[in-house]
This record gives C-alpha cells, structure tokens and sequence, in this order.
C-alpha cells in the first residue's frame, strides 16, 4: 500500500509516448520515489499513449486521464483536480529528471513551510534545465540557450538558490518544470480560452505574482528537456507566438509580453542590419506572427 504522496506530478501530453515513457522511467529512479504520484494528462485520444496504461507496471501510482483536444493549461487543470498530495510539480512530458529533482523541490517548499521563511509567503519553486546532451544538439539549440530566446536560465543564475525578484518573477514560471501548493494551484488555474501554444505560463504567472505567489529558483533541481529543434521548427514556433501573444492581448490587455510600436521598430532596425542572425530570423518570424494575427482578426 503506498502511503498518501507528498507530490503530485502532473504531466500534460500530446501524441509523444514513447518519449513520455521515458519521462516516466526516470520518475521511477527519484529518490523521492515513494513520496510522488503521477498524474498523466493526455490532451486529445493517442492510442500508443493510452497503451502505456492498459497494463501499467509503474514503481509508482501513475494515473491517466483522457480529455477532449484542448490546450496545455487545460490539460494540467484537470491534472491538478486529481491531485492528493499537498505539493504540486508540473512537469513536460519531453522532461527527464536528476534523480535527486524531486526531493530538491520537496526540500524547499518545506523550508518554506517553517516559521523561519512563513515572512516570504506562498512559494512556487522553479528547477533547471537544460538541452539533453543525449540529442544532436543543433545550432540553434545552441543559441536559444545561451541567448535566453526560449529559456531564460543564464539570466536566473544571480538568483540561484534564492527568490527571483517579484517585478519580473512572472517572465520564469515556466510550466515545464515548477512545483507550487497544490492548493494554489487550484485557486489559480490556467486559462482554458487559449486557442494558441505559448504564454499561458507568464499570464498564469501574473496571476501568481499579483496573489502574493514569490518563485524561488531552485538550480539542484536538474532536469534535461529531451527535445531535438531545428531552425525551421523554432521559426515556427516564434511565428505561433507572435500569433498568439496577439490574441492573449485581447483577453488580457497590457500583457507586458507584446512589444509596444517603438520596440517593434527597434526590431525591424536590427533585423535590418544583420537579417542572417538567428535573432533577426526569430525578431522577423515574431513579428510576421504578430501581423498574421492582426490580419486574421480585420
């Protein structure tokens, strides 16, 4: 009989089970292995996901819901409804974690639980990651690593082990690896009127922020994001972005995400002397999104 667990992991996934297995497998491998379940979320029918769990063999409970195509964040809602343990990690399904991860997650939100750091309120506490070494790690991959086009990690290292300042905390709550109070999690859910990939987490963490929410960044909290990105598929996702940052606008607006009419002239100045760069192909893509969405809404 497995005792109730201190973290819920819950997993939103779409159509990738083969590398969600693996996620899984180094679930199995946590330290902390016996104080999690998993909460798997497919987002849409996969039969070769569902297949994991027709006869699972998991060292750990592992539960698996099916919902109707619907987006990331409604996915991890319902995740959460589910959730038993009073501690909540999202994790990516294309996220392979240390094995230590878990317990350095479970470490801090228990120091934060203690009288000595209660001063600094509810604490959600982000994990590192890193391109799995693993893949063939392309040059673009590259640089949206050390360029913080995707992540921004290399900005977070003065605050590691510590609180990211409150102002900009909302810029980190990247939702593929952050754990927080499961009973936050509820009160804050993830907007489920999101139609596009992208920016749920910074408008989730505005939201977080604004109920008095502090993100701590947790770098022994290691995880490898096993996922291979080629030029043309980062493009892509920039040109979904702007696409989408367009449309969360309207919902939300003042999102400090969408840049204002003199940054997106500063943009077009630097696309236009160096347009070969990797950031002046994403600066473009952005904004051609940007321009799509608005076209789309005349």
């Amino acid at each position: 009989m497995h005792s109730l667990p201190e973290l819920s992991v819950v997993i939103p996934t779409h159509r990738r089970a083969d590398i969600l297995k693996q996620c899984i497998r180094h679930l199995e491998k946590q330290t902390a292995m016996d104080k999690i379940e998993v909460i798997v979320v497919s987002d849409g029918h996969d039969d070769s996901t569902a297949k994991l769990f027709d006869a699972p063999s998991w060292r750990m409970p592992v539960k698996f819901l099916e919902i109707s195509k619907a987006h990331q964040g409604t996915a991890r809602n319902r995740g959460v409804e589910e959730a038993k343990a009073p501690t909540c990690l999202f994790l990516g399904d294309d996220i392979f974690l240390q094995e230590d991860a878990c317990e350095a997650h479970l470490v801090i939100h228990s120091f934060a639980a203690s009288d000595e750091y209660a001063h600094h309120g509810t604490t959600a506490v982000l994990g590192y990651t890193t391109w799995d070494p693993a893949l063939s790690i392309t040059p673009v991959m590259r640089w949206l690593e050390k360029s913080g086009w995707q992540f921004k990690y290399p900005q977070l290292q003065p605050y590691a082990m510590g609180f990211i300042p409150e102002k900009t905390q909302h810029r980190f709550t990247y939702t593929s690896h952050i754990s927080l109070p499961t009973a936050v999690a509820k009160d804050i859910p993830f907007r489920e009127d999101a139609t596009l990939y992208g920016w749920e987490d910074i408008e989730w963490g505005v939201r977080l922020r604004k109920a008095g929410v502090r993100v701590f960044y947790n770098d022994t909290a290691k995880a490898l994001h096993h996922h291979r990105i080629t030029l043309e598929e980062s493009l892509e996702r920039m040109k979904t972005l702007g696409k989408s940052i367009a449309e969360l606008n309207k919902k939300v607006p003042g999102i400090d995400r969408l840049p204002p009419w003199w940054k997106r002239l500063i943009f077009r100045l630097l696309i236009a002397l160096s347009p070969a760069s990797f950031a002046s192909q994403h600066r473009r893509a952005f904004l051609q999104g940007i321009a799509e969405a608005k076209e789309h809404a005349r």
